[in-house]
Formats: C-alpha cells, structure tokens, sequence
C-alpha cells in the first residue's frame, strides 16, 4: 500500500522546499519564509539534514550545487573532496582494496561545508545574509534537544551495528549500547558544540581554524592519512554545469567527476526513441536501455577531471547520442551486467520569492561513511575515497590530490513552455535512473509530480551486500510489465513495495506565472512545501 506523498498545491505560493527528511525541510522553508534565499535554505536545510539524518550526509561529507536564476545561465559547485596529500598507493601497500571502513577509508577532504560558504557568496550578491547563528539555529536545536529516529536511521544502525558499534565515537549514534529503533531520542551534543562555533566564527573555521585543528588530529588518531594542511588547502570551486538539450527544453547536471553524464546521457537517448512506446510496457524497456548505454559511458570515461580522454560536453553531441540509438532494441535487452556504483546520500531541492532555484546534494557515501567519528566534534567522516582503485591500470587509479568517482548528481531542466525543474535523488547507481523516471513520467506521460514519484520504480545494477546485476522493480507495478520485461530477455528481480532502494526523489516545479509545486519520496521521511 502507498503513501500519501506530502505534496499540495496553492495558487499563490511563490516559494518551494523540498527534502527527504520532514525536519529539514521545515527549516529550509523557514528560512525562505522568512525572506531568506533559495541559498539560504538550503544551507540551513544542510545543516539540519546532517543532524536529523546522520547515516546518510554530514559535515563530513560532500556536495554539489547546480543554482539557478530566472534568465540566467545555472551555475555549479563542487565541493567534493580529494585525495588527501599522503594517500598514496604505498600508504596502502600490501592492500589490494581501498578499505571501506576506518581510518584508511576516511581518505578524501569533505568538501560539503566549504560549499556552503561559496553558496553563500553567492546569495550575498543577490541580498544581504541572514546570520549563521539564523541559518544554522534550527540544525543546533536539533543536535541539543534530540532527534526522533526514523525507520531508515534505524534500518541503517541495524545495518552497520557489528562493523561499526566499537569503533571510537560511534556510540553517540546507540542507545545504551544497542542499535537505534525507531521513535527514539537522540541527542548529539558534541554536533551542536561544533554547529554552534560554526556559526559564531564563520564556516572558514572547518577548515583553517579550531575545528579544522580538531578534526585533523581526530582523523589522524584515527589512522587517516588527512592532516591540517588537506584542511588548510581546501577550497569548493565554482564549475561550468555540462548540458544537453532535448525537444522539450534544456536539461543541466554536474560534470567530471560525477555521473551527471550519465543522466543527461539517459534521457538525451530517450527523448529520441520514446516514439516508439507504445505502452508501459515499452517505456520502462526504453528508459532501462538507454541507463545501459549512458552507463557504459560514463564507466569509461568519468574520472577526475584532470584525467579526462574526452570531453564529456562532447559525449553529448547530437552526434554522439545519434551513434548508440543504433545499440537500442525496442523488442529485446542488451546483456547487462557492467560494474555498478553504490552509494547513499541526500538530494534538497528549493526554490525562493525571487524564482531563484537550487538543485543540491549532500553525502557521505556509505551509511555512516568510513565510520570514523571525531571525538572532539561528533562529525562522522565519508568514505567516498573507496570509490579509488588501487590498480595502476586504471582511470580510478588513487593519487593525492585526485577527486574519486562520485555518484553524487543534483539535476535541472529549463522547459520551452517556461517551466523551471528542480530535481533529484539519493541512490548511487540508481540515481540518474530515478532522475530519467521522474522526469519522464511528469514531462513526457503529464503525470502530477506526486504520482510521477510515487508510481513503482526499478533499478538496474548491483547493490550493496548483492552480486546480481539484476533488473530490480518494486512488486506493486503492473505484473503485465514484469512478464513484458522478461519476455525482451531482462533479468528481473522483484523487491518489496516503496523501496528505499530505489531512492528518495524530489520535484520543485516553477510554472511561468510564478505558482511552485513541490513533492517528496513516499520511501522517504521527507516533506514537501507548499502543503
């Protein structure tokens, strides 16, 4: 049975949040009711995410911008973390494998924080900031009071108990000892000590002050190889967004070293065999082949940028899509697999008074990330740098001061008809796949932003803790669709209903009168605005 997703309608509303997690989402639109930016409330919702939903982002972690200004060009961020200076090969030796949890896990800066503070530069030139103690206010009241476990923390702490419930620091995310259940209380004093020295001495802090000292010491202990100056040297970066356009308008996503090739490849491809669906049946087919041709893509040629063999503008060439149409069979499906990515993070989306957009995601990658958790400031560090190879041979290869492969991909989309999308997902490898479905059935099928999320999804690819490569839909869809499926050679797998496998999705849509709709992820814990 599904739920109702948070999601209403108001002729006169002019503003927009939306986010996986009801807490943070309520304090991004608190602050644009408030009068504050779509920046601002995002960097407040950031905030309060990395509290309330602990096991998948936080200070730690990364992020990615995508910002959008009526009749501008959108303008990018990343603030993903590299390689830090002593993670070198010989620093692994005798490993075949980057470990994914512990210190030599904990391998990347988190860029996540410093990202705020170039969002915010941003924002200033638009109007004047609202305070740190404002925008980070609500995230410190709620690491002090307490915080309600949800069943998707729950679920992660049952997860990650026996790998991670001795590590040093981890016991803030136990109750007693134990893994957390649902609908209890828990209270990060140490988060909300850090949240509030942010907010009174400024994000710069995190990085060249008294938390950045702290947390390089921590990481140390910890068998890290980050010291003070990764810290020191770190700076998020403003970056050209790659974009394609399609017969209905302009879709933009995050380049090199994310997948948002990937998903403009997807549906680059798909607004150029969606002709030929007939049905569901052939929609979902279409859709599953063409995430198999970006997915080969971007396995061969997304790396650091630096590392780049081709230009991934140039992978997008009307050309370029037009040569793997040939590789498409609308009656049966290409063999699969080919490595997949995993992953687990936060996608929030806003819009403000102004019709000032943000796309932005948040992650830690793993539940918990490397697991590490620094005693002086309660910040769990990612273990994104496990997406590095420790072969020589490959274009993942780990080398200081590289960026890994990140799964990690905020998407917009600029319509003809004047339209303006904010959109996005968690998911890892499923995250240009949801990307391609939601827009898809709101754009192409004119399905509601509630029923283009809500309506079962698949996922093409390996999981955690799975091996298959399998074609994974969610029970309650159409059983016709599953027969059709299988009858064009697709390998399927049917998982149980409302899947938080298959992400957590979210829509912000600005009509050109000015009127914002906005919906979240039934699979979520999430809340849209308006209701």
């Amino acid at each position: 049975m599904k739920h109702k997703v948070q999601s209403l309608e108001h002729h006169s509303t002019t503003t927009g949040f939306t986010a996986p997690h009801y807490a943070a989402a309520q304090a991004g639109q608190h602050i644009l009711d408030t009068g504050g930016t779509a920046i601002e409330a995002m960097v407040a919702a950031a905030a309060s995410i990395a509290v309330v939903y602990p096991h998948m982002n936080g200070l730690g972690g990364d992020g990615f911008w995508l910002i959008s200004e009526p009749g501008k060009d959108p303008i990018a961020i990343d603030a993903s973390g590299s390689a830090a200076k002593l993670a070198t090969s010989d620093f692994y030796q005798g490993l075949t494998d980057i470990p994914s949890r512990g210190g030599k896990a904990a391998l990347t800066m988190a860029g996540a924080v410093s990202g705020w503070q170039k969002a915010l530069e941003v924002s200033q030139q638009w109007q004047p900031n609202k305070s740190l103690q404002e925008l980070l206010s609500t995230a410190i009241g709620q690491a002090e009071w307490g915080l309600e476990v949800t069943q998707s923390l729950t679920d992660a702490s049952f997860k990650t108990f026996d790998e991670l419930h001795n590590n040093s620091g981890f016991e803030q995310f136990l109750i007693k000892g134990k893994a957390l259940k649902k609908g209890k209380i828990v209270k990060l004093p140490k988060l909300a000590a850090t949240l509030t020295k942010l907010a009174e001495n400024g994000l710069d802090d995190f990085y060249r002050g008294e938390i950045g000292n702290d947390l390089a010491a921590d990481l140390a202990q910890a068998g890290s190889p980050i010291r003070s100056n990764d810290f020191i040297d770190y700076q998020a970066k403003f970056v050209d967004p790659l974009q394609v356009d399609i017969s209905v308008g302009k879709l933009y996503n995050l380049g090199a070293p994310t997948q948002g090739v990937a998903s403009l490849l997807i549906l680059a491809l798909f607004d150029k065999v969606k002709h030929l669906a007939v049905n569901e049946h052939d929609f979902v087919h279409l859709l599953v082949e063409c995430t198999k041709q970006a997915f080969i893509l971007r396995n061969q040629y997304v790396t650091d940028e630096s590392r780049l063999t081709k230009s991934l503008d140039s992978l997008l060439n009307e050309s370029e899509i037009d040569k793997l149409l040939s590789n498409i069979d609308i009656n049966k499906a290409m063999q699969w697999p080919h490595a997949a990515k995993s992953g687990d993070t936060v996608w929030m989306g806003a819009c403000d008074s102004s019709g000032r957009m943000v796309s932005y995601i948040q992650s830690l990658y793993w539940e918990f990330g490397s697991g590490v958790v620094s005693n002086s400031t309660g910040i769990v560090w990612n273990n994104r740098g496990t997406s590095f190879s420790l072969d020589p041979q490959s274009n993942q290869f780990l080398k200081p001061g590289l960026k890994p492969f990140h799964t990690l991909n905020p998407a917009f989309a600029e319509l003809h008809d004047g339209r303006r999308i904010s959109y996005g997902t968690m998911g890892g490898e499923g995250q240009p796949q949801t990307q391609a479905a939601i827009f898809s059935r709101h754009v192409f099928q004119n399905l509601s932003l509630e029923h283009a999320i809500e309506e079962p999804r698949w996922l093409l690819g390996r999981t955690w803790g799975d091996q298959s490569h399998n074609l994974k839909i969610e029970e309650d869809i159409d059983p016709s669709i599953v027969d059709s499926l299988q009858s064009k050679g697709h390998d399927v797998a049917i998982v149980a209903p409302n899947n938080e496998m298959m992400g957590h999705a979210g829509m912000i849509v600005r009509s050109p009168s000015g009127k914002v709709t906005a919906a979240t992820d039934p699979r979520s814990d999430g809340k849209a605005f308006p209701y």
